[in-house]
Formats: C-alpha cells, sequence, structure tokens
C-alpha cells in the first residue's frame, strides 16, 4: 500500500522537536528516519514504531499489532502500529519515538 502523503506529512509535524526527521519512500510504503537512522514506517495511513523488549510492552498494552508485510505470510516485523490517541499527541508521540530512536541504536545494521 502506497503512503498517504497528507498522513505522513502530518506525522512528521507531530513529531516536531526530533532531530533532522525524514520519509524516505521505499517498498510501497516510507521510512522514517532521524540522523540516517530508520525507526519508523508509514504504511498508506498507518505509522509503526521501531520495538523490542524495552518499549514493546506499550503498544501490546493498547492492543496494537506488529506490522506484518505479507497477510498471507507469518512473517512479522519489529515494528508496531502507533495508536491514535499517541500520534494525535505530540509530546506523547515524540516520548514513543525517541524510544524507537534508542532501539534503532541498539539494533544492529547499517545507517542511512
Amino acid at each position: 500500500m502506497a503512503v498517504n502523503d497528507e498522513f505522513a506529512g502530518y506525522v512528521l509535524s507531530q513529531m516536531g522537536d526530533l532531530e533532522d526527521v525524514t520519509l524516505k519512500k521505499m517498498f510501497g510504503g516510507g521510512g522514517i528516519y532521524s540522523r540516517g537512522r530508520i525507526f519508523g514506517l508509514v504504511v498508506g495511513a498507518v505509522l509503526y514504531l521501531k520495538v523490542d523488549d524495552t518499549n514493546r510492552h506499550l503498544f501490546e498494552e493498547k492492543g496494537m499489532k506488529p506490522f506484518k508485510p505479507f497477510e498471507d505470510r507469518p512473517m512479522v516485523m519489529s515494528y508496531f502500529e502507533v495508536p491514535a490517541d499517541v500520534i494525535e499527541d505530540p509530546e506523547l508521540l515524540q516520548e514513543w519515538s525517541r524510544r524507537s530512536l534508542e532501539v534503532s541504536a541498539r539494533a544492529k545494521g547499517k545507517r542511512r
């Protein structure tokens, strides 16, 4: 599903205080980066943030599910859907995004 540009723009504006946040379109969606490190995805009009054992509970407590790139396959990725109430609250979204940036910094892989 393609990136909803209006939604992506809204999300980036809500992340206002984060440093050097950009959206790079890829594979039918978009990656959200800060200082070259990916920490989020936008697919259609859905935001996903990177998780590990330190922040996954925040998403699970709100009933959110992991990103599944293919509906017909069991594979899931280490990104969880962000609830609307978090997206609508800039301070809360920035807090959750910072946690996801920390997850990304700990994860192995290349910076882009």
